[in-house]
Formats: C-alpha cells, sequence, structure tokens
C-alpha cells in the first residue's frame, strides 16, 4: 500500500504555506529599512532598535510577561489539583458539576468569560488591573492544565506509587516522591500551554484590564487600527521566537522524560528477573 502520493505531499505543502508563509513574511518584513510595511527597501535592524526604545510597548511587555508567568503557575497548581480530584477521586457527591464546571471554559465563548468576570470585578469592587488579568486568565487556562494532566494521570501506574505506600511513604510524600516527578512532563506542558494562552490572549484581557495595566496583544490592536508599523513586525517575530523556543523546550523535555521512565522501566524488569 502506497502511503506517499503527489496529491497527500501537495496538500500538506499547501497546508503548511497556509499556516506559516504569513509568519514568514512578517519575519522578512521585521527586518525592512523602509517605513512602508509592504515595499521593500533593504535590509535593517533599525527597527528592533527602535522597538527597544518604545516605551509604551516596553510597559505592556512586561505587563504581560508578569502575567503569563503568575497565571500560568497558579492555572498549573490548580489545574493539577483539579486532575488529581478528577481521576484519583472516585465518585463523590457533585462530580459531574465539578467536572462541568472545570471543563465548562473550554466551550466558552471568550466574549462570555470576560464579560462575566468584568461583572463580577465590579460587583465585587476589585479595580481592575494586573490581579483582574491574572485572575481571569487563571480562570480559563486552569482547565488546559487540567486535561493534559489528567491525561497523563490516567495512564499512570499506580503500583509504583501503592508500592510507595508499603515501605512506609505517607500519601503526601508518595506523592511528592514519586506521582509528581513521573506527571512532571504533563505538568511543564500544561504550565507552558497557560503561559502561551496568557501570553495571546486579547479579548478576556480587553474586558478585565485597566487603564493602569494594558497588555501587549491589547496595545498592538490598539497600535494596527491605525496602521501596521514595522515595529510590530519585529515585535511580533520576538513573540514568535518566544513561543516556539518554549514549544522545542517543552517537546525536548517530555521526550527526555519519556527516554529516561522507558530505562526506568527496563531497569526494574532486569531487577525483577534477577
Amino acid at each position: 500500500m502506497r502511503r506517499f502520493s503527489w496529491f497527500n505531499a501537495t496538500a500538506l505543502s499547501l497546508g503548511f504555506a497556509f499556516l506559516y508563509l504569513p509568519m514568514l513574511i512578517l519575519i522578512i518584513y521585521s527586518f525592512n529599512e523602509s517605513k512602508l510595511v509592504s515595499v521593500w527597501a533593504g535590509f535593517s535592524t533599525k527597527w528592533y532598535g527602535e522597538l527597544f526604545r518604545n516605551e509604551a510597548f516596553l510597559d505592556a511587555a512586561w505587563v504581560t510577561i508578569k502575567v503569563a508567568v503568575v497565571s500560568s503557575t497558579f492555572a498549573t497548581v490548580l489545574g493539577t489539583m483539579a486532575a488529581y480530584v478528577l481521576v484519583r477521586g472516585g465518585r463523590f457527591l457533585g462530580r459531574t458539576l465539578f467536572s462541568g464546571m472545570i471543563y465548562a471554559p473550554l466551550v466558552m465563548p471568550e466574549v462570555i468569560t470576560g464579560l462575566s468576570l468584568l461583572l463580577l470585578f465590579i460587583g465585587i469592587g476589585l479595580d481592575r488591573g494586573v490581579t483582574t488579568i491574572v485572575l481571569a486568565h487563571t480562570t480559563f487556562s486552569m482547565c488546559y492544565v487540567s486535561v493534559v494532566v489528567s491525561s497523563r494521570l490516567a495512564t499512570f501506574d499506580r503500583s509504583i506509587e501503592e508500592a510507595a505506600l508499603d515501605l512506609g511513604c505517607s500519601p503526601f510524600e508518595a506523592f511528592r516522591l514519586v506521582t509528581l516527578p513521573i506527571i512532571a512532563p504533563a505538568v511543564i506542558s500544561g504550565w507552558l500551554l497557560a503561559f502561551t494562552l496568557s501570553l495571546d490572549d486579547l479579548v478576556i484581557a480587553s474586558f478585565t484590564a485597566g487603564p493602569s495595566a494594558t497588555t501587549l496583544p491589547i496595545k498592538i490592536f490598539s497600535a494596527v487600527r491605525l496602521g501596521v508599523s514595522p515595529e510590530i513586525n519585529a515585535l511580533s517575530t520576538i513573540m514568535i521566537l518566544i513561543v516556539t523556543s518554549g514549544v522545542v523546550t517543552a517537546s525536548l523535555v517530555t521526550k527526555r522524560a519519556a527516554v529516561r521512565q522507558k530505562q526506568d522501566e527496563q531497569a526494574a524488569v532486569r531487577m525483577d528477573t534477577e
């Protein structure tokens, strides 16, 4: 059976071109000498220098990174706890409701989520700023972490954890010393996913951000309404580089953890046979 054909190759090439050709063009034109983003006038890196001298973009970038790091950390902790309860908690009163509330942000329109959070913050009298953006991003990104971690916990060999309990570990020590290191690649992947989602969010941040806290996507959206400048091309190129580095790092960590787990399993099999 032939698995390769010119039709498959053409379809695959067109698909990748549709996805990545605009990004490639954006990266190329970020090194354009001209102020016009559609006219090539020679190679130059001056717009990167202009970008790093733009205080508005730098302040927005700092707010975005700070929000992404804090919210992804909170989302990872809460999402991991929720996944552990869903997988290991068995049947308990309110499980269906709890599961539905965890996964609801996955299918809820971002406009509805943002408006709901805005009304909540107004109702409790919380001023909009960095804190409200962190809470909002934690709310919608923890469900993604929960999905990733729960899928790893569902395939986890519980006999290893039971062996640790038999050897005198408390349930918390067994989780900290055995379970957590094994599911660490999933936890790291969930953190990186939450970080990327927070870095990219525009809609929810538009509802929950205040005058004193403007994220980078909001700043870019406001700037492009007056026309795309080469500085935005340079900024987008840097963001693409950051996200690409995160994806590559997550892939390497996951691959290394899989290799280590396989080696540990082979060593355990050899010890049992001996």
